[in-house]
This record gives structure tokens, C-alpha cells and sequence, in this order.
């Protein structure tokens, strides 16, 4: 499989629904800081689509961009973290207090990244993902903070939905927990089982993204929605809220 051809028609598909997507959620109605850190995240993934690509087509001049694709990913968790405390009403203060630990953390494996020039350098592109060749095991502890993030995301979401007594709210929070779980589970079942994939897991996580991007953006739309409700006259409202 090493002598397949990368293909990044995929990933800049991609990255344009990223774009567009974060575009869109930034200009609709609803809470400043919710729709303000869903288009900060859509953004992260496409940038990470658009370094994948620029690394892939020319590899031997990839240079620093292998670790400029982790550190645009290595804000996804602590972000989305934020994002669920965000929607969380009242105010958890445990996942508020975990979004900023897991932003702390972030900072740090930032400067960390850009200053080992072992961290990680790109191996192979293969069809449609990239591997990267990384320093062990300093590897393993960026490794488990993005999967402490991940598996955050997933139970602050969860439980959020789970006993929010609004139903808009519990709504918004359900768009994040499933579309977590949407691009982390196929990532995991791909990078086992999928032999091209094998070694390929942050590639293959940030194309099954977009499932997540697409979770968001209906997050923001039914959180347009429910804004736009609000302005209506009380009639109206109803009737909005019946459909």
C-alpha cells in the first residue's frame, strides 16, 4: 500500500465544508460564545485538512508542518471541553474547571511541539491518510492527553444531556456528544482493522471529523433557531416551537 498515490481531493473537500460550515455558525443568531468556539473548532479541523495536504504533496519539503498539523488538533479537546461548559446551564464548575486544566495543557504540549524538532516528522501518505514518525515514548503523553480529552468530551456531554432540565439545551449538548462519538468510534474500528490505516490514527481522526462538523453545525442551527423564536412575537413563537 506504500505505493498507492495520496489523493488529497478528500481532504480539501473537506476542508472547504470546514471553512464554509465555520463561516456560516459564526454569522447565525444564538450565544456569542457558543457559536464563537464551534466556528474556532470547525476552523482548527480544515486547518489541519490544508496542512495535511500541503505536507503530502511535496513530503520532502514538509519540514516544521507535521507538527503544525498537532498543534492545530491538539486545540480540539480542550475546545470542545469549553464548548460543553458553555452549554452546560447552570454552570458546571468541574467541566469548567476541566476545560481550563485541558487548555493549560494544551498551551503547554503547543510550546513543546514547536520546540522538539523530533515530535513528529512525516513518514508516508498513502490514498487519502499520512503517517507520522514521532518521538517515543514522549509520544505517549501527548497520546494520553488527547484521548483524556476525547473521553471528557464524551462524559461531560453525556451526563449533560442526561440531567439538563431544558429540553434546547439538552438538545445542543446532545449534537456534541454524538458527534464525538461519530468521528472517534469509526477512527478507532479504521485504525485497527483497516490495513492502509494502520499507524495512521491523527490522520484518520481528522478526516472522520467531519462528522463532527457536521454535528456542530446543526448545533448552531438550532441554536439560530431557538435565537430567531426569541424575537418573534409570543404567537409566533409557538408555532415555531410546535414545528
Amino acid at each position: 500500500m506504500v505505493g498507492v498515490t495520496y489523493l488529497p481531493e478528500l481532504a480539501i473537500a473537506t476542508a472547504v465544508f470546514e471553512v464554509g460550515a465555520a463561516w456560516w455558525v459564526f454569522r447565525r443568531k444564538g450565544s456569542r460564545a457558543v457559536l464563537g468556539l464551534t466556528s474556532g473548532i470547525l476552523l482548527l479541523l480544515a486547518s489541519y485538512q490544508a496542512i495535511e495536504v500541503a505536507i503530502c504533496v511535496d513530503q520532502a519539503q514538509a519540514g516544521f508542518l507535521p507538527r503544525l498539523a498537532f498543534i492545530a488538533v491538539t486545540w480540539l479537546p480542550p475546545l470542545g471541553l469549553m464548548l460543553i461548559a458553555r452549554l452546560l446551564r447552570p454552570t458546571s464548575k468541574t467541566v469548567t474547571t476541566a476545560a481550563h486544566a485541558m487548555l493549560g495543557a494544551a498551551a503547554g504540549m503547543v510550546v513543546w511541539i514547536a520546540m522538539d524538532p523530533g515530535f513528529a516528522t512525516i513518514s508516508v501518505c498513502t490514498a487519502v491518510v499520512a503517517r507520522y514518525t514521532h518521538a517515543m515514548p514522549r509520544f505517549l503523553v501527548y497520546s494520553m492527553f488527547y484521548w483524556v480529552g476525547l473521553a471528557g468530551m464524551v462524559i461531560a456531554s453525556a451526563s449533560g444531556a442526561r440531567i439538563h432540565r431544558e429540553p434546547h439545551q439538552r438538545r445542543l449538548i446532545r449534537q456534541v456528544q454524538v458527534g464525538t462519538l461519530a468521528f472517534v468510534i469509526p477512527s478507532l474500528v479504521t485504525s485497527f482493522f483497516v490495513p492502509m490505516a494502520k499507524g495512521a490514527m491523527p490522520s484518520v481522526m481528522c478526516h472522520y471529523a467531519v462528522l463532527l462538523a457536521v454535528f456542530l453545525t446543526r448545533m448552531a442551527y438550532l441554536e439560530h433557531r431557538a435565537a430567531v423564536a426569541e424575537d418573534m412575537p409570543s404567537d409566533e413563537q409557538e408555532l415555531a416551537t410546535a414545528q
